[in-house]
């Protein structure tokens, strides 16, 4: 019976690294949201990273997340570093492309409670209604958080912080 049991249990975990090494070398979250204001509205709050308090999801989930600013106050070589609770991690921000009122590119890495190096952008375009913002990230996939997806919808965790700022950002760019 033991033996039947440790049998099964290889085999589970060989499935699961099989699972795994399967998957795409890469991620990509998408959301976007249409906000009804003009996109030079929106854009200083996404562009002035002292802004994103105002209405990023991360900011709620650690209050007493520490915060440093560095570079210039907005656009292009801006930064963006934090270190708060399991529920934020600890990491660091860049823009690496700003292009008023409709462009910002940022580069995003994450050093706890996993590193991880990507890349974020915000896309605005004018539509009958007002704005809609786009807002991706994409970058690699290592091997544990393949595994880790195999458990957990990547998508749907980061997307629903996504949606939330997306609000939050309509809530700031309207109020």
């Amino acid at each position: 019976m033991l033996k039947l049991i440790l049998i099964l249990v290889v085999v589970v975990i060989a499935a699961i690294l099989i699972l795994a090494s399967l998957k795409p070398k890469t991620f990509r979250v998408m959301r976007s949201a249409i906000i009804p204001a003009t996109p030079d509205k929106i854009f200083p709050y996404i562009n002035e990273l002292h802004q994103w308090k105002s209405w990023s999801a991360w900011g709620k989930k650690d209050l007493n997340m520490q915060t440093t600013y560095s570079g210039p106050q907005s656009g292009k070589g801006a930064i963006y570093e934090w270190s708060g609770n399991k529920n934020v991690g600890s990491g660091k921000m860049e823009i690496i492309e700003s292009i008023a009122p409709t462009l910002v590119v940022i580069k995003l890495d994450f050093i706890t409670p996993f590193e991880g190096h990507n890349k974020s952008s915000f896309a605005l375009q004018v539509v009958p209604e007002g704005t809609k913002v786009v807002w991706v990230m994409d970058g690699p996939m290592a091997f544990i958080p393949k595994i880790f997806s195999l458990f957990v919808d990547m998508d749907n965790m980061i997307g629903k912080d996504f949606e939330e700022g997306l609000e939050g950002l309509k809530v700031v760019s309207t109020g």
